[in-house]
């Protein structure tokens, strides 16, 4: 079971299991929601339970494309693709081990200047 919240505690989620490993995405709508770039791994949507939705905020980010972070502490906890059935969880946000490792990097090519990719895992330019 997947288990996490936000910083203050204000929203809570759970879900059964992942949908495969977390991918590593640094575009720039990404770092700039994050703060650095993002981890994320997809549940589905319908699996997924939030509770303290009622302080949860959605920012549509384009038309395919909302992210959720409480309104009261600011944590980034969901990238959701609104015409797809499954929610990416940000990894930062789970509570505990996560038991998986990172599968991936995307959107490379808009990585920031600052720091290096050299884990060895595969990057994809967009």
């Amino acid at each position: 079971m997947i288990k996490g919240s936000c910083l203050c505690g204000a929203i809570h989620f759970t879900a059964p299991t992942f949908l495969e490993a977390p991918t590593a995405c640094h575009c720039t709508n990404c770092r700039k929601h994050h703060g650095h770039y993002e981890a994320g791994a997809g549940v589905k949507t319908a699996d997924l339970t939030i509770t303290g939705a009622e302080n949860m905020r959605w920012y549509h980010s384009s038309e395919k494309v909302r992210r959720g972070f409480c309104s009261i502490c600011g944590s980034s906890l969901f990238f959701d693709a609104v015409f797809q059935d499954w929610t990416s969880i940000s990894m930062g946000a789970i509570d505990g081990p996560t038991g998986v490792k990172l599968k991936q990097h995307i959107f490379v090519a808009d990585k920031g200047d600052y720091y290096e990719i050299n884990d060895g895992l595969p990057q994809n330019e967009q």
